[in-house]
């Protein structure tokens, strides 16, 4: 099994998203997942109760899931970027992904999730799913 802390779940279909993915590989302790992948799917379930469309990092260490605007924040702040960098991603995260989504021809805009979220007990247990679909799919990010 890989030796992933976290996971981003993001959008896979979107060659912009997978991009930045890809760069995550530079992250130590971080993989990636398709939103569109079962352990996603099931995991976004059992910790919202539905499958809300955005992207997310699932923190097992910190027991916590960032989602949307906050987890492009804790993304640029775990790149090592300025703080201002992460603030200015969060601020601007919407224009981002509308632009994005239009650029990529998504047919669909993210659904309204930005905040930090405490980490389920119950989505805790499918955490090594996230990592295991992560760890098989290197190729996805290449």
């Amino acid at each position: 099994m890989a030796d992933y802390d976290a996971v981003l779940i993001y959008d896979g279909e979107c060659p912009y998203c997978s991009i930045a993915a890809r760069a995550l590989r530079r992250l130590d302790g971080v993989g990636a997942i398709s939103w569109y992948d079962e352990a996603a799917q099931s995991f976004l379930e059992t910790q919202f109760g539905e499958t809300p469309f955005a992207m997310f990092l699932v923190d097992r260490r910190r027991g916590r899931v960032y989602a949307g605007r906050s987890a492009a924040e804790k993304l640029a702040d775990r790149a090592g970027t300025p703080g201002i960098v992460g603030s200015l991603v969060r601020e601007n995260y919407d224009r981002i992904a509308k632009a994005v989504g239009l650029a990529s021809g998504r047919g669909r805009d993210p659904d309204d999730y930005h905040e930090i979220y405490r980490l389920d007990a119950e989505a805790e247990e499918l955490f090594d799913r996230l990592v295991d679909a992560a760890a098989e799919r290197p190729e996805a990010l290449a």
